[in-house]
């Protein structure tokens, strides 16, 4: 509430204005000129505010690069005409000595309605920086990350509550109320509210890890235990995994940030580990051709790069020989595609030179005893 002993002294500069009127006696008008002219000063003062300062700052703020300032303009803007009105009422009152209860009730509407309109800049500016700084194209394609768009919504829903709790204990303070038990009735309340909604809250912070840290993000082909698929949506409690058997799989944040997850988007390449067998049969000058057999497969493989080949042991019934290689993709069905291709091909040629692949068998040999 503004000081009424300023207001008394801004009254002692005026002149003496107390007239007689019939029925009502001698009256002092000087106290309702004051609030008058204050009533219509703050209205010109504002209006002037709004309609040239503003205007011009926004010509100046079109001529810039950056937006920060087109943003302090527009929440300026966004304040609503009659609560410079309200002020500018509320300003011309505190001259006139009004019943408690009036009172009371003009300051309630007063503050709530400046903590209202604070809140509602704050939060403007809030989203700008939540804007700028969460939702981005974080993989270049043009669209906006879905997470980082959730993320900011609720940064910007908790900001809003916690502006409303801190506003509410302005008014009550300014209204006369003491806060200090509020304060902390509210304190171990919130307490009994975490330990009551700690797995809510549990998977709220673990969706804030999950943005900042990034171990994936929607449209991921990701590999939780013996669970797979495409990440789908990542939501305050929940996300979304849609598996290669269609059906949606929904798992906890919590149980995502506390497992290990295999993410395939960002593999590049895949290393794969093959074996095959010859038989025992194969002549020894093919075997030692087996290696440069598989090589020349690989020389006109496209998007198949040979690691290394080696024969590398003596099974049971094979000459088992090791080829280790890389797919350059990471499509999965790709990698199948060249896998299946370097399968024929070597089918092909070993065919082509006799060399038989081996399985199961077993050679008895008998002698017959005289």
């Amino acid at each position: 509430m503004f000081d009424n002993l300023s207001a008394n002294v801004i009254s002692a500069l005026l002149p003496e204005m107390t007239y007689f009127v019939p029925f009502f006696g001698e009256i002092d008008f000087s106290k309702s000129v004051l609030a008058a002219i204050v009533f219509v000063g703050l209205t010109f003062l504002f209006w002037f505010l709004r309609r040239v300062v503003l205007h011009n700052a926004k010509k100046l703020t079109n001529k810039t690069s950056g937006n920060f300032d087109d943003v302090v303009v527009e929440m300026i803007q966004s304040i609503r005409a009659w609560v410079y009105t309200l002020v500018a009422l509320y300003a011309s009152l505190q001259f006139f000595t009004l019943s408690t209860g009036v009172e009371k009730l003009m300051d309630v509407a007063f503050y709530f309605v400046v903590v209202w309109q604070a809140i509602e800049v704050a939060t403007g500016f809030l989203s700008y920086f939540t804007t700028k700084f969460i939702e981005k194209d974080e993989d270049g394609d043009g669209k906006l990350d879905s997470n980082s768009a959730t993320i900011s919504d609720l940064v910007t829903l908790i900001a809003r509550i916690a502006f409303w709790l801190l506003g509410g204990l302005f008014i009550l303070s300014n209204l006369g109320i003491n806060v200090t038990s509020l304060v902390a009735g509210l304190g171990i309340g919130g307490i009994a509210i975490a330990f009551a909604l700690q797995g809510v809250l549990s998977d709220l912070f673990a969706s804030f890890s999950i943005y900042f840290d990034k171990p994936f993000r929607i449209g991921d082909f990701i590999v939780i235990g013996t669970d797979s698929g495409t990440v789908e949506k990542i939501g305050i409690k929940t996300t979304r995994i849609r598996t290669l058997q269609g059906e949606e799989l929904v798992v906890s944040n919590a149980e995502l940030t506390s497992v290990r997850v295999q993410n395939f988007k960002k593999m590049q390449e895949r290393r794969v580990v093959a074996k095959f067998g010859i038989t025992y049969e194969t002549p020894q000058d093919l075997v030692h051709q087996v290696p440069d057999i598989v090589n020349h497969i690989f020389e006109a493989l496209e998007r198949g790069r040979l690691n290394r080949v080696h024969f590398t042991s003596f099974g049971d019934s094979a000459l088992i020989f090791e080829v280790v290689y890389f797919i350059e993709s990471a499509d999965y069905t790709e990698y199948l595609n060249i896998q299946q291709a370097f399968n024929f091909e070597l089918m092909s040629r070993f065919a082509d030179l006799g060399i038989g692949f081996a399985y199961p068998t077993q050679t008895i040999y008998t002698k017959t005893i005289v």
